[in-house]
Formats: C-alpha cells, structure tokens, sequence
C-alpha cells in the first residue's frame, strides 16, 4: 500500500509494520496482564486499559507511516472504547468474563447481515490486505469466520461456568489466541482455491 505525498514521495507499508500494528495492542495486554500487581481482576482491568492506549498508539502510528488507517483498526478501537471502558467503570468480574461472548455474537451478527444483505462485509475489511480473491471466496470465508464467532461465544459461557476466574483469563489469554491462529491457518485453502485466477475461478466456480 501507497500513498502519493508532496514531492512525488510514496510512503510505503512494510509487512513487518503491519504485522507490529496489528498484534502489538495484544502483546501489550498479554504482558500487562502477565505483570500488573493486585488480584487477578485488577489485572484485566490494568491489561484493559494498556490494551485501549497501545490500540490508539498503533493507530497514530499507522496514520503516521502510511497516511492511512484500517477498517479493522477502526472497528477494534470502536469495540475496545465501549467494552474497555465498561469494564474499567464497572470493575466487575463476571461483566469481564461476558464481554467476550458479547464481542464474538456482535462480530457474527455483523459478518452473517452482510451475507444476507449480498455485502460481504469481511470484504469491505480485510481486502486490501489479502490476495485478491473471487467473490464466492470471500462468501465462504465470511461465512466461516461468522460459524467461528459463534463457536466461540458458546465456548466462553461454557468456559466461564466450568473455570475458576484465573483459569479463564489464562484460556482467554492464550487457549483464544491460539484457536484463532489455528482456524486462520485452516481457511488457507479456500484463500487459494478460490484466488482470482486460480483454476476453481476459471471454471467458474
């Protein structure tokens, strides 16, 4: 990505930047999470808040470098707002634990609206950062991540019922993270079968 500046100069984005943009909000919050003193509710709220700061930082520093800031930026400093700062006002255990379930059901929602309004709307987010892909691809892909969320919000309320409160934050903090390592990795397949070009989008398909 480039952005045409004063003097015919590009700023241009590495993937190194982007990958440092995107996850280090989240290793701010695993870190502060991992040191902060005080109960262990005390330190989702001090990780809540370094994750807030950091989510802003990275956004001024994207804007900075490349004149341009994400969708996905947007919408994760929208969530992170509203949730972050329930969750440092109300300081409450079990709002901490549902905040999760909330997320993952509004980001399924969502992506399942754009399906059946013909907007794809992990699309609209995630395009510019993704090989350019047919739009059945996106439609499977929006429909799969919509399927993930949702697993994932039953997951949490099993979770939070079955694990003691330290437990849980140690699962969300890592076992969530990994899962969603793990399901990103498994739709590669579709990514490539369905690339523009590809012989799946020769035949049509």
């Amino acid at each position: 990505m480039t952005t045409d500046e004063p003097g015919g100069l590009n700023r241009k984005e590495s993937p190194g930047l982007r990958l440092a943009l995107d996850f280090g909000p989240l290793l701010v919050f695993f870190a502060v999470n991992a040191l902060a003193p005080g109960s262990d509710i005390d330190q989702a709220v001090w990780a809540t808040g370094a994750f807030m700061g950091a989510t802003v930082i990275a956004m001024l520093v994207s804007y900075w470098k490349t004149r341009t800031v994400t969708m996905m930026q947007w919408v994760t400093l929208v969530i992170v707002g509203v949730f972050g700062g329930l969750t440092i006002y109300l300081h409450d255990e079990t709002f901490i634990q549902m905040k999760p379930t909330v997320v993952y059901l509004i980001f399924a929602a969502v992506l399942l609206t754009g399906l059946f309004t013909g907007r794809p709307l992990l699309k609209m987010v995630l395009e510019s950062g993704f090989p350019p892909m047919t739009d059945r691809g996106w439609h499977l892909l929006t429909r799969n991540w919509a399927l993930f969320f949702l697993a994932l919000a039953v997951l949490n309320e099993v979770l939070r019922q079955v694990l003691t409160f330290d437990q849980w934050v140690q699962f969300k903090v890592w076992g969530l993270t990994i899962l969603g390592f793990v399901f990103a990795a498994s739709q590669f397949p579709i990514m490539t079968r369905h690339a523009k070009d590809s012989p799946a989008d020769r035949e049509g398909k």
